[in-house]
């Protein structure tokens, strides 16, 4: 879900070649679950094997990363780990949606109505252990780096490029910022054309790239200010207050403070344990940044001869990356 923070920041679309040569973080979670609720057949099933095994998430990461390698992007994929204890009543939230789109799905199956089914199937994507697991397992075939966050993926990532170890953070949500990532860059891994819910048109999505300060200097706040006005208006960790969206927070932050609102408004969850999860997440130093050419024999055996895909379009599209990047023989892509 995420903060609801679009209707205070302006965004600047970008080119996807302008990130040539530049590290990106990619929230590794949101990612997975844009692919797992966009790549669906015309009635809303994922792809899957002829085990039944969903394999949306794998066709999304392999694809959409040969593209960005192909740019000469260099994405490092940060996985969650184990969640604050204030997310428990989001967590549980989400699922209750998930379960209720599942009814609304089969209900729209059972009237033949393919464009309300797709739509409803799309809010029923559920990651499990194995899906991670293989994603990961993937990505090592293709020489891109993970990392495993102790807690939340964005502190994490806006962690590491607060250490400019990384040049942005991609996500499709806002929270990096929260975290103090200097720079984010959303649909970086969605970007391309995409079909209008329930009618018959395309629209054209292309990367936007959110630079923190800007935003900071543009709405006259702090990112304090800006950590606490997401409070006011939700987040992951707590509800927001009813009514308020973020350009009112916004004039209550800026006229009364956050200690004023706190007096004024009733919290469901108290707001100081809320903010402190962005200003003092928990990260880790346990990684290695290091991309190497993809190992087509390790990623034929995981896509094609575990879940069928086709054996000449990987071979294609590695083919195509070669072309884009040099010789199969370079051992590593941080010349870039």
């Amino acid at each position: 879900m995420g903060v609801k923070l679009r209707d205070l920041l302006e965004r600047d679309e970008i080119r996807l070649d302008s990130l040539a040569g530049k590290r990106i973080g990619v929230d590794a979670f949101n990612t997975l679950y844009q692919f797992l609720s966009t790549i669906r057949q015309k009635d809303g099933t994922p792809l899957m094997d002829s085990s039944g095994n969903i394999t949306s998430h794998l066709s999304g990461l392999f694809y959409r990363n040969v593209r960005l390698l192909e740019h000469k992007i260099l994405p490092i994929y940060i996985f969650d780990g184990k969640p604050p204890s204030l997310k428990e009543d989001t967590i549980k939230e989400r699922k209750a949606r998930k379960e209720e789109a599942r009814k609304k799905w089969k209900n729209a199956l059972d009237e033949g109505d393919l464009d309300r089914a797709k739509t409803y199937s799309q809010a029923t994507s559920q990651l499990d252990e194995k899906m991670i697991d293989e994603s990961k397992k993937l990505l090592d075939c293709l020489g891109i780096p993970h990392v495993q966050a102790p807690s939340e993926g964005e502190a994490q990532a806006a962690y590491m490029c607060k250490n400019n170890e990384i040049n942005a953070v991609g996500s499709q949500d806002y929270d990096s910022l929260l975290f103090g990532s200097p720079i984010l860059i959303r649909n970086i891994t969605v970007s391309g054309k995409r079909k209008v819910p329930r009618r018959n048109m395309y629209v054209t999505i292309s990367p936007e790239k959110i630079i923190l300060q800007d935003q900071l200097n543009h709405l006259g706040i702090s990112l304090e200010n800006l950590i606490e006005i997401a409070v006011l208006t939700g987040t992951d960790f707590n509800p927001g207050i009813k009514g308020i969206g973020a350009k009112t927070a916004l004039k209550v932050i800026k006229k009364d403070g956050f200690e004023t609102a706190i007096e004024k408004y009733n919290f469901q969850v108290d707001p100081y344990a809320v903010k402190k999860i962005f200003t003092n997440p928990e990260t880790t130093d346990d990684y290695n940044l290091s991309w190497t050419f993809p190992n087509e024999e390790k990623a034929q055996e995981l896509l094609h001869e575990k879940h069928e895909f086709s054996r000449e379009r990987i071979s294609n599209a590695l083919s195509k990356l070669e072309e884009a990047t040099g010789s199969r023989d370079q051992t590593s892509l941080d010349s870039w």
